[in-house]
């Protein structure tokens, strides 16, 4: 893709400045907002907070080695704005400048407001507007809006989850956590342990290898770790034959699908999924290699998501012996490395804690309505997209079990399905009203740690009808891109 101009930050609103829509973040999720507003209702108003100095959100932030999409790009990309190369698997930094090239071709970036970040957010019933307060360059600012969009993902951009270790103060090496990785971080030619076994240590793992005296994933329990191509010849073979825009339905169909199957099928057919993951493994790796020590977990298939690695790459590593696997529990750190509970010690000059992420839902900002304070786990998400008794509210949170952007479209179709019809009869609030009756369930299903911890903390989802979360893309079309929008559950005056 090619380099697009250096972006100018733009000073904060005045403090009486109004808009028909504030947009919170200017990440995938933002900027994919934005770009409906602008197509879809271009007499509207608009601007995005966005607390960090540049555009990506998740793609600006992190930096370790390797950084890539964990979806594939068919279906990681803007349905609007079809991802154009052959990569599956794209790099943090050409995720990065799709972005940006999205924001600048749609005439976002001159809207957003950097540095800023939004504190609190206050709703008045009587003039059906919110009040956002945010501190930028250390002053306290404030924007109105008639409609607020949180689209700031759903994790700490402060915080990783980084639980201590006994012992961690005494090592002589340097500690590092992936999301915030040194710039000038030398690995070359050293020892290196990376604490974790999800997507950022499958990642970590096999693009330090080359470069570093070993590197050892030290894992406390094994995740299942497929396999995929890193180009797509079948999508390239398909835009040379094919209208671009019609190659890439094809594509993204394809893979909507082939992710759909493989879910359910793990779901309905645990065994099956789990024999077939380990015959792939075991092609992969050296002769007579422990599988079932480091490649077997304990749980079935897509009870926690799964982690693709392109091309096999740190398969590859362990074949050559530039990397290895460790299952063991941590004893203590020591002034040279780590022992572990079986009583071997890992010799490391650097160790990395993939420990995973911190959720936190809306970039920690709160919010009150008519001055009561907005309890998130209080609240069942409506659609997927909006919080009960939260008027002129949306948000958006990507699917577990499938690529974000997938259902960060959908949300913004459906945002723009309902403030279109808001203008068509003269309405001012919209808000989602609960069933008193209903019972509730966990937002996420997955076993996850990062979400178990997060889950007193996060909303609730409901237990039928519009206030489930099935995170099923084929559902959520008729849900949200057809479904009708005054069906009695969702209130309009």
């Amino acid at each position: 893709m090619a380099k697009t101009a250096t972006r100018t930050k733009k000073a904060a609103p005045a403090q009486a400045e109004h808009v028909d829509v504030l947009i919170i973040g200017a990440g995938l999720s933002g900027i994919g907002a934005a770009a409906h507003l602008v197509s879809e209702l271009p007499d509207k108003s608009f601007a995005l907070l966005e607390r960090r100095d540049a555009i990506g959100g998740t793609w600006d932030l992190f930096k370790y080695p390797g950084i890539r999409s964990d979806s594939d790009m068919n279906t990681l990309g803007y349905r609007f704005r079809p991802w154009s190369s052959d990569n599956v698997l794209a790099d943090g930094p050409a995720i990065k400048e799709y972005v940006e090239e999205t924001a600048d071709e749609y005439g976002i970036t001159d809207r957003i407001h950097f540095g800023a970040y939004a504190k609190h957010a206050s709703f008045d019933s009587e003039s059906a507007t919110w009040t956002v307060a945010f501190e930028q360059g250390g002053e306290e600012k404030t924007v109105t809006a008639s409609f607020l969009w949180a689209c700031s993902g759903y994790y700490n951009y402060d915080e990783g989850h980084a639980p201590v270790f006994p012992g961690q103060d005494d090592f002589a090496g340097q500690l590092v956590h992936p999301q915030f990785w040194p710039e000038d971080l030398d690995y070359a030619g050293k020892k290196v342990v990376v604490i974790g076994s999800g997507a950022t240590a499958v990642t970590l793992v096999p693009s330090m290898a080359p470069d570093a005296a070993h590197v050892t994933m030290l894992q406390r329990s094994p995740t299942y770790i497929l396999s995929i191509p890193r180009t797509d010849p079948l999508g390239s073979t398909m835009r040379r034959i094919m209208p671009e825009k019609a190659a890439a339905g094809v594509a993204r169909w394809r893979n909507v699908l082939l992710q759909a199957g493989l879910y359910h099928s793990s779901q309905r057919l645990p065994g099956l999924i789990r024999r077939g993951i380990r015959k792939a493994t075991i092609a992969q790796l050296p002769k007579d290699y422990d599988v079932d020590t480091h490649f077997k977990p304990s749980y079935d298939p897509w009870d926690q998501r799964m982690c693709m690695v392109p091309n096999g790459d740190l398969f590859k590593a362990i074949r050559k012996g530039e990397a290895s696997i460790v299952t063991d529990q941590i004893d203590t750190f020591t002034k040279t490395g780590i022992k572990l509970k079986s009583g071997e010690e890992l010799e490391a000059d650097i160790v990395i804690t993939a420990t995973g992420l911190k959720l936190q839902l809306f970039g920690g900002m709160t919010a009150d309505v008519d001055g009561e304070k907005v309890d998130p786990h209080e609240h069942v998400v409506y659609k997927g997209a909006m919080l009960d008794g939260v008027p002129n509210y949306a948000f958006v949170i990507g699917y577990t079990n499938a690529s974000w952007t997938l259902k960060a479209d959908l949300v913004s179709e459906y945002v723009v399905r309902v403030l279109k019809e808001m203008d068509a009869k003269g309405d001012k609030v919209v808000v989602p009203v609960r069933p008193e009756t209903m019972e509730t369930q966990p937002l996420m299903s997955l076993a996850s740690g990062y979400v178990q911890r997060a889950t007193p903390e996060l909303p609730q989802a409901g237990n039928s009808g519009h206030w489930q979360m099935p995170n099923n893309y084929l559902l959520d079309i008729v849900r949200l891109r057809r479904g009708k929008l005054r069906n009695g559950a969702l209130s309009f005056r």
